[in-house]
């Protein structure tokens, strides 16, 4: 049996102690919606400023990663990327020394499966259960406890520590997808596909504006059609109002791109789409720099066009 099959299948108690790690965007709301579900919460970031804004939660400060998890029945990684969530990890000073036996090490990165994997063994081999549970949503869904979470690990240590989990997320989008990685996996595919829509939708709208056609209607027309999507839907009427979602980096879209091209080569996986879309944000990247905003290569696709997608627009002359 796995350490993690080992572990004590046992619902996990409300006075359990947690340590996150990271006090970002994503961590501050999850502190604060952890310590109202009753958890006691220990919070640590690298940002020493960040501790007023922690106290605000109602979770206690720590300035050092390793003395938050020190005594910690669980404790949870929010890390802006892989190279940031692989330094605290095994870097020069790491965390993964400090957890005790026992400790339940659940990370919420979406991350690199393939740079995760020998971390992830190296914590099991300690002794520590690990559940990886990537995110989707942005700071208002952890505001309000409603993310959605892609969990891969074992299913013991999945059951005994789903209190925690329903704490941060909505119960009906709480979903074990699969063994060690494929957490990481399933979220990594998720945004290739939400991205990849991105710029497949600015192309189809720029074309057809530039044809003549009045963009919200175009909009209207597609979405109610067989290439309808969540995207139509819901996401491009905010580019058509000029919000280009500045939830999270450019950069952090573009690192979890080149994460999915990594895969594909691994698995020997035909990729020549996915390719063509990590292409894009990367020459995005490029030109605008680690900007926020999720849609910036539909930005990029604007100024290359040398028009706006706007609501009621039409063929530029």
């Amino acid at each position: 049996m796995s350490t993690d099959e080992t572990q004590v299948t046992a619902l996990l108690p409300r006075d359990s102690r947690i340590a996150l790690v990271g006090a970002g965007r994503m961590g501050l709301p999850i502190s604060r919606t952890l310590v109202g579900a009753g958890f006691e919460v220990v919070v640590t970031d690298l940002r020493a400023e960040v501790a007023e804004a922690v106290a605000e939660t109602g979770a206690r400060w720590s300035a050092e990663a390793s003395e938050a998890a020190d005594g910690a029945d669980i404790v949870i990684t929010v890390m802006p990327g892989t190279p940031e969530l692989q330094d605290l990890m095994a870097g020069s000073a790491p965390l993964l020394d400090a957890l005790a036996v026992g400790t339940t090490w659940i990370d919420m990165t979406s991350a690199s499966p393939l740079i995760m994997k020998p971390i992830q063994d190296a914590a099991r081999a300690r002794g520590v259960a690990v559940l990886e549970a990537p995110m989707g949503g942005g700071p208002a869904a952890a505001a309000a406890g409603t993310l959605r979470l892609f969990v891969g690990g074992e299913p013991a240590t999945f059951r005994r520590v789903r209190p925690v989990l329903e704490a941060i997320a909505d119960s009906e989008h709480i979903k074990l997808v699969g063994g060690p990685g494929l957490g990481y996996t399933a979220k990594l595919l998720v945004n290739l596909l939400w991205f990849g829509q991105a710029v497949a939708t600015a192309e189809a709208m720029l074309l057809g504006q530039a044809a003549g056609l009045d963009v919200e209607a175009l909009r209207a027309l597609l979405a109610d059609s067989a290439a309808g999507s969540e995207f139509l839907r819901h996401d491009l009427p905010r580019v058509l109002a000029g919000d280009y979602l500045p939830l999270f980096g450019l950069d952090r879209c573009t690192e979890e791109l080149e994460a999915v091209t990594e895969l594909f080569r691994t698995f020997a996986v035909p990729s020549d789409l996915s390719r063509v879309v990590t292409r894009v944000h990367q020459r995005a990247l490029a030109r605008f720099g680690p900007v926020d905003g999720e849609l910036m290569a539909v930005a990029l696709l604007e100024e290359l066009t040398g028009t706006r997608l706007r609501s009621g627009s039409r063929k530029v002359v």
